[in-house]
């Protein structure tokens, strides 16, 4: 009772901070990003742990750079999370602006699924999505029912989005793509080792769920990216060109071209990727966790 009386109050506040002119609001998640990358050690350490991993070619300052920075820009999506998820239409739109949206128009009425990586801009791109047709989606339920609440109506208040729940599983995401509804799918991080292979990410072997390419191929569903990029005033979502002559007749080259494309845009906006996931936690067997004393 106390946890989510405490929840229900930090969304209040949250709120109330989102609805500050938007300068404002930057600046105090950039100082609470910094505060926090001093602070949350056991994510400072996975993060350095990641990009160690990823860019051994890297200076350790160039490492350590690259992770301050991270943890600024999440901190201040996080803060944004709160205008994309409460705002009117008309300041999600002056947030969040849309590049080469044309690529996904010309799908619109087939299936189509949306690569949507994990970088800090993911939930306004999602949003400002809704504004332009239905869409659907799918999280993973969090441990507060209040944080949980205010997450999933926030994402799901426009042109009827669906939201699903990743315990609802492929079943669900396969109605949804029939149905011809955009699906804005989040299949980057380490989920254990089911329905997954080992594929490189930045040469490093990542278990990869390979449901982009089995979705894939059950609907005949087409690919189209969509990456957001957090910028001084806001975020672009750009949607790139539908993938051709996908999923193939092989899974695991599927799902290794889904990787490579990943790596491309990681190299174009470094600290916007989430390096505070133990992307590299699930391991070919024999072979130990590169997380080993660092808290889940």
């Amino acid at each position: 009772m106390i946890g989510e009386a405490v929840a229900h109050l930090g969304v209040l506040l949250l709120r109330g901070i989102a609805r500050l002119p938007y300068p404002v609001v930057r600046a105090i998640g950039e100082a609470t990003g910094s505060l926090l990358y001093r602070l949350a050690a056991p994510r400072r350490r996975i993060a350095l742990i990641n990009l160690r991993l990823c860019f051994p070619d890297w200076s350790e300052e160039r490492r350590e750079q690259v992770a301050r920075e991270h943890f600024r820009a999440f901190t201040r999506s996080f803060f944004d999370r709160f205008i994309v998820w409460y705002a009117s239409a008309e300041r999600i739109r002056d947030l969040v602006h849309l590049e080469d949206y044309d690529q996904l128009a010309r799908h619109l009425g087939r299936p189509v699924i949306l690569l949507a990586p994990h970088f800090v801009g993911l939930d306004a791109g999602g949003l400002r999505l809704q504004l332009e047709t239905e869409a659907a989606s799918m999280y993973a339920e969090q441990k507060s029912r209040v944080l949980n609440e205010a997450m999933t109506a926030g994402r799901s208040r426009f042109n009827g989005a669906r939201m699903l729940r990743r315990t609802d599983g492929v079943r669900a995401a396969v109605r949804v793509i029939r149905d011809r509804v955009p699906f804005y799918f989040l299949p980057d991080m380490d989920l254990g080792p089911r329905d997954a292979v080992f594929v490189p990410f930045f040469g490093v072997p990542a278990a990869t769920v390979t449901s982009v390419a089995r979705l894939a191929g059950m609907t005949g569903a087409v690919i189209v990216p969509c990456v957001t990029r957090m910028t001084e005033d806001g975020y672009v979502a750009r949607f790139h060109p539908a993938w051709e002559d996908f999923p193939g007749d092989d899974l695991e080259a599927a799902t290794l071209r889904m990787n490579r494309f990943i790596e491309e845009r990681v190299l174009e906006m470094p600290a916007q990727y989430l390096w505070t996931h133990k992307r590299f936690k699930t391991r070919p067997p024999g072979e130990p966790s590169p997380y080993a004393g660092t808290a889940d």
